[in-house]
């Protein structure tokens, strides 16, 4: 695929197709990592760094543990 280089300002910009944009799965305002390896010029979405569980769990202490909260009795097929 071809695309052309244009003006924008007194900057130059390229304008992403529909179909490459939702193959790397970028959106409008999305921030993106540009950069030159071997002469080429490499656009990639930027990865923001995903969220696991073990990550958070990681992060309760004693300190920020806070205690039950009592909401009433069960009602309905709970298990009390």
């Amino acid at each position: 695929m071809q695309a052309k280089i244009r003006r924008w300002g007194n900057s130059l910009a390229l304008r992403l197709p529909k179909s490459v944009a939702e193959e790397v799965g970028v959106a409008e305002n999305d921030t993106v990592e540009l950069g030159v390896v071997d002469g080429r010029i490499v656009v990639a979405p930027r990865m923001s760094k995903r969220i696991v569980l073990d990550d958070l769990l990681r992060g309760i202490t004693r300190k920020n543990r806070h205690d039950e909260i009592a909401i009433g009795s069960p009602r309905g097929r709970e298990v009390g």
